[in-house]
């Protein structure tokens, strides 16, 4: 009888199965990465793809579908989504996770039916933020509807990883559709809903603030999947500007907001700070003729995309478990190891650019990641498993 109550209350709320598997996600395809990256292990499946497959669409895309099926229909003010329905979506995720772990050590046909489960559970996910948008009574849907185009975005680059399989001439141009237009413009349309009204911030918001921000996504995904550097840190520095003076105006005050705000108002100026920082790097392999090793990315990636959902992940564990989203001690830890992981992973690029011959570097970088995730599970999985309160 106990056993069926913690089962039930773990798929209670659509935030709980999908933050957990895209946290166990996290470590595991990291792991499993690093060990293929260091040599001990051998894939069925190209080593670049199988990271950034599994973490866009097994982990990231886990995490914001949790976050989504949580909040989309109240943004609407729509019917919330079935168990049912959101019960059968987590399976499809877990089962497609599973596959497509397995099959990238016994067979790559194995892996792509693992990625083809991925994009059909994924389809179900477009389609009832779909219908929640179409059915909402809400009288503003311009954020919604951003947030809507970034997902049929996320759909359209899980089918181009299928297709990069085969031809694999288009696995650049996917890599970057994928990240920019769907990771990053969909956690930025989220942020510029969500953070201001966390922080009670009232001023008027531009509305082409938004749209102007798709554009140049648009044109900075085109001109880094055909690898033009110098047209490429142009789009950086005018995002980089752009971005910075439009949170600026909002008045965020974060040195003046409990942790569980300033954490979401570091992960939003980490934006414009990351996109300054690829510009500069972009601007070091133009003339010192080297690479910098994905730097730009994963500033983004980390810096940005992790805070924020580490943030946001944080809250809603906290606040749908019916206890106060405050940011104690041991939250406030993690929002600042966060930075930490930045900073590894930001010396292991420079130690490849420089070529100060320091490999220890990239265990720390990826040792560092696991860490994250294995303490924010440690202290958070017993509330979305059982509803634990914290003391």
């Amino acid at each position: 009888m106990n056993t069926q109550t913690k089962e039930n209350y773990f798929l209670s709320q659509p935030h709980q199965p999908f933050f957990l598997l895209g946290v166990l996600n996290a470590i595991f395809m990291m792991l499993i990465f690093a060990l293929s990256y260091k040599s001990i292990l051998n894939l069925s499946i190209d080593i670049k793809t199988f990271h950034v497959y599994s973490l866009v669409f097994l982990v990231f895309t886990n995490v914001f579908t949790g976050f989504l099926f949580t909040t989309f229909a109240r943004f609407n003010q729509a019917d919330v989504i079935s168990k049912k329905y959101y019960v059968n979506v987590f399976y499809g995720n877990l089962l497609s996770s599973i596959i497509f772990l397995v099959g990238s050590f016994i067979s790559l046909e194995v892996a792509v039916v693992g990625m083809a489960l991925s994009f059909i559970s994924q389809l179900f996910i477009v389609l009832k933020l779909q219908s929640i948008y179409k059915t909402g009574s809400a009288p503003d849907k311009s954020d919604s509807f951003w947030i809507l185009t970034a997902n049929y975005i996320g759909l359209l680059a899980n089918a181009f990883f299928i297709i990069s399989i085969f031809f694999p001439v288009v696995l650049n141009g996917t890599i970057n559709i994928a990240f920019y237009l769907y990771l990053i413009f969909l956690a930025f349309s989220v942020g510029q809903r969500m953070i201001p009204f966390f922080s009670h911030s009232f001023v008027p918001k531009n509305e082409n603030f938004v749209k102007i921000i798709f554009v140049l996504f648009i044109v900075k995904t085109f001109f880094a999947s055909l690898e033009i550097p110098l047209i490429e840190l142009v789009i950086d520095l005018i995002l980089s500007v752009y971005m910075f003076l439009e949170f600026k105006r909002w008045e965020l005050r974060p040195f003046e907001s409990p942790a569980i705000l300033w954490v979401l108002h570091l992960a939003l100026f980490w934006l414009p700070t990351a996109f300054l920082l690829s510009a500069f790097s972009l601007m070091g392999e133009m003339f010192l003729e080297t690479s910098f090793y994905f730097l730009n990315i994963h500033l983004l990636a980390i810096g940005f995309l992790t805070t924020v959902l580490i943030g946001f992940g944080t809250r809603v564990t906290l606040g749908h478990s019916g206890q106060p989203p405050h940011g104690d001690k041991f939250a406030t830890s993690i929002f600042i190891f966060i930075q930490v992981v930045v900073i590894g992973r930001a010396l292991f690029s420079l130690n490849v650019a420089f070529g100060w011959g320091f490999d220890f570097l990239f265990d720390i970088s990826f040792t560092l990641w696991l860490i994250l995730f294995i303490v924010w599970s440690a202290r958070y999985a017993k509330v979305l498993l059982f509803g634990t309160k914290l003391k």
